[in-house]
Parts: structure tokens; sequence; C-alpha cells
């Protein structure tokens, strides 16, 4: 059926009774526009409300990704699924489509570390929004058979008709029991915690001190069945009325375990579980289980690294260390991963005989325990439970004197992997395998201000007080943690690792790089977030080192793959230790006299800071964090170039960590390059004439064509060389008083002033007794700069942030023709950023 020219709600009316005339869909679910549940009999028994089905609904045809990024952060900032269920199934339809995607291939996005949900999600500019779209562009175009799962309306009614009727089931309505599958079971754990775990009678310090999180006690009611736990290698067990944990044999040589009841006689327990069916299908068993790192708090799994390598980074891992140690590797090499969680880094490793995992959590180890009863890789004598930034290197005392000891004991190596470390010989013959924590003690939002240092990460280690003198500010890292330890307590081995580039250019990892001294053999790099519940744009990479072989950490060369395992070439990856930066180069020019007309904010050296580079009115306060600097005749040049050097070439996860360095001197000669450079900030900055004076006009009042006075020339005449300059001459020639010289511009630069010239002339063509009625913009000001003119054509939001377009179709092509004028001068000034040595190639 046709859908176009027609109001949203007569879609959504029309959807409603074409296709989901048999359900309920006419619930308001917050700001959700469209949710179809079961429709109850008359009398029957509702535990609750069943839904099969959240979307997105527009008018217009619109982007699926967009309308799902939309109805994700709505859903998300409601908190919609700690209330109610959640559907098997998302969606999002328009005029002339519906797209459904699996609630379980998103429930990941909702549990993100550190997200703004507090974001309108209708406002697709913020970062939030642009993060979203592309978690799920990469689970539509990636992960999900998508073409099976879009239907258009006039071609497709057919098979959409089929797919309702096959995937959208009602369930009983008398005996009713929600089914617990893997798109609602972190759902009903939230539930969970709310009622049944305060009935347990535990003293949770206690129970967390053993290693043990309420998510065991969890798992231990959801994998049961009348009550009884299924799953015996569970750290936690029900047993009927009350629940067993830390089993063990005690130093008598008996059997103990400790019971814990609940403080209502199992009550509130009894009444949650009535509503679901336990325990979930077998098929979900294994991705429960697997997916224990989804009940761990968030603060835990910060600090201890509870996050899955993604599988194609793990395959190709293993390409990589059978690049480097050959294809026999497996039956050569023993493999110890000493932060293994629950073990899927070892996926695919073969040769379970030399593989040996330990993890910090008890109840990890049995998850791989119950892994390998499923068919998991590996021997439960090499499994084991063991701190690795802590504990001593101890062999198990019970394999010492002989016993038989199929689970080792926790916090001590077993006896072969013990013997292979203090062999000289067999440790050539170890890779440690490792994907470790990527927590900090100290990251960018607690520099900032946004946040506290994180508790305990980091920071509560024998192994950081061990090497911080040694290490230094990396110590800060726990990567860097366990990479001390392994060079210094195992040198020689091998080691295979994922981290971020921070050992071979951070800036604080020069100690580091002092006292690691290990041969790079083979390196790759991807975009850091395609790993799960890692956020931001930058690199991490999978490093192959060889202690055995002393190398100080230099220049090094590395692989880069895209998000979808492409390659997409090398990249040279610098220590830069004895290199100078180019804010050192900028402080060399400070002018700190009562002549500023406007300030640059600097901070960072590198491209992860370059949206906080900015130039402002002088009036205005500095971005926290940020370093004022003044901008005055005598330094201008100096600032439009460092301004134009560190804005021109957009960040990207690749180059998120590249360093802006100390220039060579050909620079200074080259007077088309600096004008270029002043071109582009003349037509990028934030200056506001609301703060003050505008000095920043380029143009005369007759190029404009205007009859009114600017308050200043200063732009135009500092432009055409009408100054006197104090301080320099040329800017090159130390304490001379001089005229400044008139500036001649390039082609590419002439082009910028020619578009610009026009938009200036728009804008000042507007009827001046409208300015004052346009709601939400400024009053017209003839001192209007570059910023003024975008804030009144483009208007701000409800939440005072501008606008991104503008419904003046002149303006809009005026700014579009500047931009790609900008974008061709930015083109022409980016060969001389490496030519002149800002940035190393």
């Amino acid at each position: 059926m046709k859908r176009k020219n027609i109001l949203e709600e007569e879609i959504k009316n029309a959807v409603a009774s074409d296709y989901f005339s048999k359900f309920d869909c006419t619930k308001i679910l917050g700001k959700i526009d469209f949710a179809v549940k079961v429709r109850r009999l008359k009398n029957a028994i509702d535990f609750n409300d069943e839904y099969l089905l959240w979307a997105e609904a527009k008018q217009k045809s619109t982007d699926i990704i967009v309308m799902l990024a939309q109805l994700v952060l709505t859903i998300g900032k409601a908190r919609t699924f700690d209330e109610i269920l959640p559907p098997p199934f998302l969606g999002c339809y328009d005029s002339e489509k519906i797209a459904f995607v699996p609630y379980s291939e998103i429930q990941d996005l909702f549990y993100q570390n550190d997200f703004n949900w507090n974001v309108t999600p209708s406002n697709y500019d913020t970062k939030e929004f642009k993060q979203v779209y592309e978690q799920i562009k990469k689970i539509v175009e990636n992960d999900i058979p998508w073409q099976t799962y879009l239907f258009y309306f006039e071609c497709d009614d057919t098979e959409l008709r089929r797919f309702i009727r096959e995937n959208f089931i009602v369930g009983k309505t008398k005996t009713s029991k929600i089914r617990i599958d893997k798109n609602n079971f972190i759902n009903i754990y939230n539930k969970w915690l709310e009622t049944v775990k305060p009935t347990i009678a535990a003293n949770w310090d206690v129970v967390k001190k053993n290693g043990i999180i309420d998510g065991d006690f969890y798992l231990a009611d959801l994998l049961s069945n009348e009550n009884q736990t299924i799953i015996e290698k569970l750290f936690v067990l029900l047993k009927y009325n009350h629940y067993i944990s830390n089993r063990h044999i005690n130093n008598v040589g008996f059997f103990t375990e400790s019971s814990i009841y609940f403080t209502d006689n199992q009550k509130t327990h009894n009444q949650f579980w009535a509503k679901y069916e336990r325990p979930p299908h077998e098929d979900y068993w294994n991705y429960i289980i697997d997916r224990h790192d989804l009940l761990v708090p968030q603060d835990i799994r910060e600090r201890k690294g509870s996050f899955f390598t993604p599988r194609i980074w793990v395959e190709k891992s293993q390409e990589y260390l059978s690049d480097v140690f050959g294809e026999n590797w497996q039956d050569d090499y023993y493999v110890w991963d000493c932060c293994a969680g629950t073990g899927n880094l070892l996926a695919g490793l073969i040769n379970k005989d030399r593989i040996f995992a330990s993890t910090l959590d008890k109840s990890d180890v049995d998850i791989m325990y119950q892994r390998i009863t499923n068919g998991a890789n590996l021997w439960e004598q090499n499994v084991f439970q063991f701190d690795f930034l802590n504990d001593d290197l101890l062999p198990d005392p019970k394999a010492i004197i002989g016993r038989n000891t199929q689970q080792p004991t926790p916090h001590y190596l077993p006896l072969e992997l013990y013997n292979i470390i203090t062999d000289s010989e067999k440790c050539k013959k170890l890779i440690i395998y490792i994907n470790p924590p990527y927590a900090e003690a100290t990251t960018a939002a607690t520099i900032y201000g946004k946040k506290q240092n994180k508790t305990g990460v980091a920071i509560i280690h024998k192994t950081r007080t061990r090497f911080q003198q040694k290490i230094g500010k990396a110590t800060n890292e726990l990567f860097a943690q366990f990479l001390s330890r392994i060079y210094a307590d195992i040198n020689g081995c091998k080691i295979g690792e994922f981290s971020t580039l921070k050992a071979i250019s951070g800036t604080s990892f020069v100690l580091f790089r002092n006292f690691f001294l290990a041969k790079l053999e083979k390196a790759f790099i991807v975009p850091a977030n395609t790993f799960d519940n890692v956020n931001g744009q930058f690199p991490i990479g999978f490093k192959v080192w060889d202690t055995n072989k002393k190398r100080k950490i230099r220049n090094v060369k590395v692989d880069v793959f895209d998000k979808n395992n492409q390659y997409i070439g090398h990249k040279t990856v610098y220590s830069l230790e004895k290199s100078k930066y180019i804010n050192d180069w900028i402080n060399q020019y400070k002018d700190d006299s009562n002549d500023a007309f406007g300030i640059l904010n600097t901070r960072g050296n590198d491209f992860q800071n370059q949206n906080y580079i900015t130039i402002e009115h002088n009036a205005v306060d500095i971005v926290a964090h940020s370093i004022k600097f003044n901008i005055s005749i005598e330094n201008l040049i100096y600032c439009s170039v460092y301004f134009a050097v560190r804005k021109i070439i957009p960040a990207d996860w690749l180059n998120d960590r590249d360093q802006f360095l100390f220039p060579n001197k050909k620079w200074e000669k080259d007077i088309e390059f600096q004008n270029d450079c002043l071109t582009y900030t003349l037509f990028n900055n934030n200056i506001q004439s609301k703060s003050g004076k505008n000095h920043w006009i380029p143009f005369s009042e007759k190029e404009l064509g205007l009859t009114i006075m600017f308050d200043s020339h200063f732009m135009h005449d500092f432009i055409n060389g009408k100054l006197i300059q104090n301080g320099y001459s040329n800017l090159f020639e130390q304490k001379e008083t001089k005229m400044c010289i008139k500036r001649e511009f390039s082609a590419e630069a002439q082009a910028v002033f020619i578009v610009g010239r026009e938009l200036w002339k728009y804008y000042h063509s507007q009827d001046k007794k409208l300015f004052e009625y346009k709601l939400g913009r400024q009053k017209y000001s003839v001192n209007a700069s570059l910023y003024d003119i975008r804030e009144y054509f483009q208007g701000r939001n409800d939440k005072g942030k501008m606008n991104n377009k503008s419904s003046d179709e002149t303006y809009s092509e005026l700014i579009g023709s500047l931009r790609s004028a900008l974008k061709a001068l930015a083109n022409k000034i980016e060969p001389k950023v490496y030519e002149y040595e800002f940035l190393k190639r």
C-alpha cells in the first residue's frame, strides 16, 4: 500500500492496521514512536506486558541507520528496558519501507561505559548520536544478514507479512511464563538486582573479597530447574532453598562449602521467578555464560578488563603469531593468557597440552571449566585463578608434594608452568598472549574535571609500587604494569598483546621505553571502537615482542586494518623521545602585553585535542585546561600558522595519537604558506562581536557597500600593510619598528576571500528591521564576525547549540562555497605541514 505524502500519525495507523492488526499497537510507551505488544484475551492472567517490537517512525524517507540510532538513544535515555522487558525486535519505518533488527544484536549498546545518554535523540549532530550511528552501522552492515530484515511496502508486501507471521509469535495466555533468551536475560538481571538480591542473606563485602559477584547468584538462579542449578561448574549453586558457594577441600582433606539463605524464607525469590520459564532453552546457555561479563558492574569491568576481544581480531592476532613463529608455532611454543577472563582470546588454539589460562576471578575460572565440559580446548589443570599484578610466581604447593590437583590451588602456578618460566631455555618458548585491561587511574574525563579518578584502577597493585620508579607515569596504565612484570620476571619469553600505542609513542612512556627493551617483531592496528565496551576514535594494536632480543623501542611500522578487517596500508609510529613539540614552538612567541585582540586556546600536542584548538575574543574565558595564548600584531602570523596546522587535517582513529612537532626553519621563508594559514584562520575562528570590539573583519566598508563604519579596521589594515609592527619586521627580524608588509595571497586564498566577501555582503543586505524579530538570533551588527553571520542564518536549537543548517537557500549556497574553498586551501597547506615537519608521515 502506498504511504507517501501522508502525515506521520497516518503512517503509524496504516502500519498498525495493515500488518499488526492481531496485536495491540495502542500503548504509548514513553517517547517510543510505535510499540507492538501481545493482545491479551479478556480475563487472561497478565504477568507482564509482552512486547514484540519497539520502532521509530518517520514521515519522509529516512536512512534506516539514522532511525535506529534515534530509537536506541530514545530507549537508552529513558532506560525503558529497566522497567519493561524488551521485545525480540527493534525496528523503524517511514513512508516506503520497514526494517527490523534483533534486540540481542543491539543490547550491548545500552551497557556502554561512560556514555552520556542525556542528549536529544533527534539531534543528529551530537557525538553520542554519531557514535551510536557508527555502532549500528557496523551491526547492520557486518553482523546481520540485513537483506532478510528490510522490506519495502510496495514490492515486499508478501514477504513482510510472512516475516511477521513467522517471527511475531504470541505466547500462551493462561499459564504464560516469560521466556528467557539472549534478548532479555540482562533486563531480567536488572530486575533481579532490585527484588531478589536484597533478600539474599549475604555479607556482600566478604562475598566480593572471595571473587564472587551478584551476577554469580543470578546465574545460579537463571540456569536452574525447580530451584536447583543444573550446571555444577558455576561458582555459586542454587540448592532448593539456599545457595552454596566456596566449595573446596579444607586443611584436613574434607570437602566443605558455604551456605547462604534468604532473609524472607525465599518468598520474594519464588514470586520473582514464578513469572519466568527456567532454565532458558539450551541453545542460549553458552551465550549467557559467555556474556557473563555483562553481569559485572561497570567499575569492576573497567578495572579487571572484562571485555571480549572481537573474533576477527582474535583470528588476525593468531595469524600474526603464525607469521612470526612459524606455522607450527602451537606445537613449538607454550601459550599463557594471564588475564584470560572467560578465555575467548584462546579460542581457535589447537594444542591444549601447551595452553595455560589464568584470571583474577574464581567465577571466570569456573566459567572456563564449564566451557571445557562443553568442549573448549583446554585442560582443567592448566586453568587457574591468579592475580598477575599481585600474586607471587610460585608453584602450586599441592603439586610439589605430589598430591593430585585436577584444579590448581588459587593464587599459585601449575607446576608445569612454573618449570617453564624458571627454565631459561623453555622460557624462550613461552608466548604470553594477552588482551590486558585498558583502564587507567587518570583519564581525560578526570583531567578535565568531569569525573573523579577511578578508585582502585591501576593504583592498588603491588606491581605499580614495584615499577613506579622504573617506568614513572606509565604505571597509571594496567597494560604497562602487565608488560613490566612480564619483562622483569619472565624475561626471555615472547609476548603477543593488545593495547594502545602509548608504549611506543606516549609522551608519558619515556621511562617505560628505557626499561622495556624488547624487539617488536610485527604489529597491526585497528579501530578501538571495534572492541567490546571501548569507546573513542583511537587505534588499538596487537604487537608481538621478543624479550630475549634487547632493543630500544623506536620508530616502528605497523599494518593497518579498518573496522571490516580490510588492509588499508601501513603506518609509522614514532617514539619521538628527543623531540620538541608544537606547543614548545608557539610558546616562544608569547605576548603578555595588553595589546591582545584575541586568544588562542591550546591544549596537548596531538590530534585528540583538535576540537579544543580555537580562537576566541580576548574577553572570553578560556576552555578548561586550555592554555590562554594572547594574539597580538606581533605574533598573529605565528598563531595563524599554529591554528591552521592543528586544524586542516581532520582527526580520525588512525591519527588520533599523532603528535604535532617543533617545525624546521624552512617555513619562515615561505610567505605564501604564512598567508595561506592566515586566510584559513580568518575564516575559521570563533570571534563574536557581542564579546567586544571585533578586530577580525578582513574587508573594508567600501568592499561590502556599507555606509556605516566598523569599530575596527585592524585586520584589513594589517593585510594591506598599513600598520606599524613594533617587535618584529616581517616577523623574523627582531626589534625593529617597521610597517607590516602587504599580504599577497595565493589563488586558493583569494578564492576564499571572494566567497567570504559575498557572504558578508549578503548578511549586510538583509532587512535590518527583521533582525530583531528572528527568534533565538542576534540583532543586526555592522561589526558582525563570520561566527555572528552563521549564528544569524542558522539559529540555535532549544539547547542553545547552533544548528548545522539554514533554511535560507542563498546563505546555504554561499556557506557551502566558502567551505569548499577552505577545503581546497587546506589541501594546499597540508603537504607543507609535513615538509616543514610539523608532523611526521
